[in-house]
């Protein structure tokens, strides 16, 4: 059998464990690890275990995982949810729609402290629910743009996939983080359009609420302060050369729990945060692990250099096979967790995109490439029929039905694809503070 011919049938078989519901990571070690004895035996294989996962795991730039994963816990404990939804609310809820406004807000600001969509989608749902519930707000409306709101989680730095990205394709963490800055707040102002266009279709979807006085708006804002002070100094920190990422993620994570000491952060959700860090930091792990053997059994097969090859000589244009990857990633992400998509499939998309000619350098082509696979990715979780964070909400909201849940989502859906299909034609959104930055 040859190279790429096995390695599209171990493809097949780690796709066949993961329908049995083996977990990704045991699906991805096993299939590399079995295709790698194929192809090479077994001594092969123990000497790429005793020094290749030692190396990734010992790498400075992964060490920011486990304190973004904390600060996001911490953050979630010292209620700074609430605080942001608060200053969110006051400045927008006395419009039409404004607490899906709000809301969507929100997720924005605490998505810059959690780095997590499901995370962000779920604690700003305890807080926003009620409030949207309370003034009649429609069930479509409410689910749909918390639904929606959450996926910013992942986007506006800082992000772990963002992280993981970076290291896998060798890149620049902080360039990362700079490029996804543009479309994380075109992705806001695109869902806050959607909103205001559909309570201006259906007025009665989202009331007005109550207009608030100067002082109680000054009191919810100076309550979200510390929350934007944080992300001020971390990110900034960053920029201004005054931390490296994973300084900036220490220092968020001293931030983050002085603000929680100071509201009144319990000894059991210390525990619970720390916990909740740990296993998350070891479920990660042990995907990259697995995402480890199986690219290094990929790379055994050229199976991608094959494919890479293929899709050069077929006259497709670099465009039509950007999108035919993004329209896969789409399709995937309605049924699969974004980081473990992105383990898998970028050691075999990553070097199709590097051969093609997108007028771009190798080094903007893979950031370029990153946060659009990223944004898909993320509309994946909020596609019909499967949409995680969908049910996620729905389940949360448990008077709303799941249709009216996946209607509410059709606006954010339209927003997404216009805000795709401008990133694709206009790259230089996406590589515009990169680019200053680095002069």
């Amino acid at each position: 059998m040859s190279g790429p011919l096995l390695g599209l049938v171990v493809i097949l078989v780690m796709i066949g464990l993961m329908a049995f519901r083996v977990p990704i990571a045991i699906s991805m070690f096993l299939a590399g690890a079995g295709g790698y004895v194929a192809i090479a035996g077994w001594l092969p294989l123990l000497g790429f275990l005793k020094s290749s996962p030692y190396a990734t795991f010992s790498s400075y730039s992964l060490s920011v995982v486990p304190l973004f994963l904390l600060m996001g816990h911490l953050a979630t404990h010292a209620g700074l949810s609430r605080a942001i939804f608060r200053a969110a609310n006051a400045l927008f809820g006395s419009m039409r729609g404004g607490l899906s406004i709000a809301t969507i807000g929100g997720c924005a600001m605490f998505g810059a402290i959690c780095g997590s969509s499901l995370a962000t989608a779920a604690t700003m749902g305890k807080v926003a629910l009620p409030e949207m519930k309370r003034f009649k707000y429609s069930g479509s409306l409410a689910t749909g743009s918390l639904a929606a709101g959450g996926t910013l989680g992942i986007l506006i730095p800082p992000s772990v996939v963002l992280v993981i990205y970076a290291i896998i394709t060798e890149q620049n963490v902080a360039k990362m983080f700079l490029a996804a800055f543009i479309p994380g707040i075109l992705a806001a102002a695109g869902y806050m359009v959607a909103v205001a266009v559909y309570v201006r279709i259906y007025p009665e979807s989202g009331p007005a609420g109550e207009r608030v006085s100067g002082k109680e708006l000054f009191q919810a804002l100076m309550g979200a302060l510390p929350a934007a002070l944080l992300f001020i100094i971390v990110i900034g920190g960053i920029y201004a050369g005054v931390f490296t990422p994973t300084e900036a993620a220490a220092f968020g994570v001293v931030g983050t729990g002085l603000i929680a000491w100071k509201n009144g952060i319990t000894w059991s959700q210390i525990a619970e945060s720390l916990t909740g860090t740990a296993v998350s930091t070891g479920m990660i792990y042990m995907i990259l692990l697995g995402a480890s053997i199986f690219s290094a059994f990929l790379t055994q097969t050229q199976l991608p250099q094959t494919l890479a090859e293929i899709i050069g000589n077929s006259g497709y244009s670099p465009m039509m096979v950007l999108t035919l990857i993004l329209v896969m990633y789409l399709i995937l992400g309605c049924v699969m967790e974004s980081l473990s998509m992105i383990l898998l499939t970028i050691p075999i998309f990553f070097p199709i995109i590097q051969i093609l000619d997108f007028g771009l350098s190798p080094e903007e082509t893979a950031i370029w490439f990153g946060i659009l696979a990223l944004i898909v990715v993320e509309v994946g979780l909020i596609t019909p029929p499967v949409g995680l964070i969908v049910f996620i909400i729905n389940k949360m909201a448990v008077d709303v039905p799941i249709g009216d849940t996946f209607r509410g989502i059709l606006p954010f859906l339209i927003s997404d694809i216009i805000r795709v299909i401008i990133l694709i034609a206009f790259p230089v959104l996406t590589l515009f503070l990169v680019r200053v930055f680095q002069t």
